[in-house]
């Protein structure tokens, strides 16, 4: 297992100024993380093969692992020539991912709105959807990259949906990249979903969530989900997910990859990813000591 942090986590800091995205590879080596996943999101990215040959440089200088590359994307599209240009945007981030010398690489899939994300408009989108991730998979397969999806976006968040999405594309370069607070969105247990999700994992987001009921309405700052339910991000391990019980399953599972720390709270960020790493090392070590009684 290698313990890292997603540059999302700072993103905070990032868009006020206060850190570069030199500083944030910097203060996550700094904080003992083993790999960070690049987010190009918050930052004044150059989003071209130089850019990523000055990032991966300055990451092996400051010693840290560039494990993921995590970019969005969006296949429901009006007109055949926006697809076939949105799948070729994607494939240069290929591209990019290469040259930064990383072996993950999300994408996302589809973007809908609650009201228009019916699992009958689901199966309506799937064909076009797995044939676009298919084309991306196997331009990925040159460079020995797995690509993945991330249970995200409404239309693309429930685990059975992403699990149809990964038997229609049936590549073995295409896989997951497994949030395991993201279920919550729409509704759907972390923990039983991770438990029917951990086998298509290539990448795992740590996050955790404060959940409220519909009915009780806790002011500003809160997402809802897809059932009205409320949400705010969570220094992890300190919210309502299972994140103890979650991580021992990921234990047991065998999983040996990279667990991506992805912070949302509203704390400081350098301070909620800095607990929230702590919190994450300290739940895996007490699931290996539990292992080994």
């Amino acid at each position: 297992m290698k313990l890292g942090l997603s540059t999302y986590s700072l993103l905070k800091a990032l868009r006020a100024g206060q850190m570069t995205i030199e500083e944030v590879i910097r203060w996550a080596a700094e904080q003992g993380a083993e790999h960070i996943e690049l987010v190009p999101v918050g930052f004044d990215w150059g989003n071209d093969l130089k850019s990523a040959d000055t990032l991966r440089t300055y990451a092996e200088q400051a010693g840290i692992e560039l494990s993921n590359y995590t970019v969005s994307a969006n296949f429901i599209t009006e007109a055949e020539e926006q697809y076939k240009a949105e799948i070729e945007r994607v494939c240069r981030q290929v591209d990019i991912a290469h040259r930064l010398g990383v072996k993950r690489m999300r994408h996302d899939v589809a973007k809908r709105p609650v009201a228009e994300s019916s699992i009958m408009r689901f199966q309506q989108d799937l064909d076009k959807l797995a044939a676009a991730c298919r084309i991306v998979a196997d331009y990925a397969q040159q460079y020995g990259i797995v690509t993945s999806v991330e249970n995200h976006g409404y239309h693309m968040q429930a685990s059975e949906r992403v699990q149809m999405l990964l038997h229609a594309v049936d590549r073995p370069n295409f896989r997951m990249t497994l949030d395991i607070g993201n279920f919550l969105v729409v509704d759907e247990n972390p923990v039983a979903a991770v438990q029917k999700m951990i086998g298509y994992a290539s990448v795992i987001h740590l996050k955790d969530f404060y959940v409220r009921p519909a009915h009780r309405n806790p002011g500003q700052g809160w997402m809802r989900s897809a059932s009205g339910n409320y949400l705010r991000g969570s220094i992890f391990g300190q919210g309502d997910v299972h994140t103890r019980e979650i991580i021992r399953l990921i234990k047991a599972s065998g999983y040996d990859g990279y667990l991506s720390l992805e912070f949302e709270g509203m704390e400081e960020c350098r301070l909620g990813a800095q607990i929230g790493l702590a919190n994450a090392q300290r739940l895996w070590d007490e699931a290996e000591a539990a292992r080994d009684k």
